[in-house]
């Protein structure tokens, strides 16, 4: 995982949630992203943005709605 990929995606969930969470409170909670205050359409909003950017698919019948929730293991998963 790059330091890179963890502050792009922070930028994006700061997009994606309008504004509700900021790109430094992501980078530094300690507490999954709905904990925050990410609702669901920002993730589905942040969804789009990662398939966008990183060309991946997240796929939320699978083990991949997970990402949502983590920067850590997001940033890990775009990255790889």
């Amino acid at each position: 995982m790059t330091e890179q990929a963890r502050h792009r995606l922070a930028e994006l969930v700061a997009i994606a949630s309008d504004g509700a969470v900021t790109a430094d409170e992501v980078l530094g909670a300690n507490v999954p992203l709905s904990a925050l205050g990410v609702t669901s359409i920002a993730q589905m909003r942040l969804i789009d943005a990662v398939e966008i950017e990183y060309d991946v698919l997240i796929d939320l019948t699978g083990d991949d709605a997970a990402l949502l929730d983590d920067l850590d293991k997001l940033a890990e998963y775009v990255t790889r």
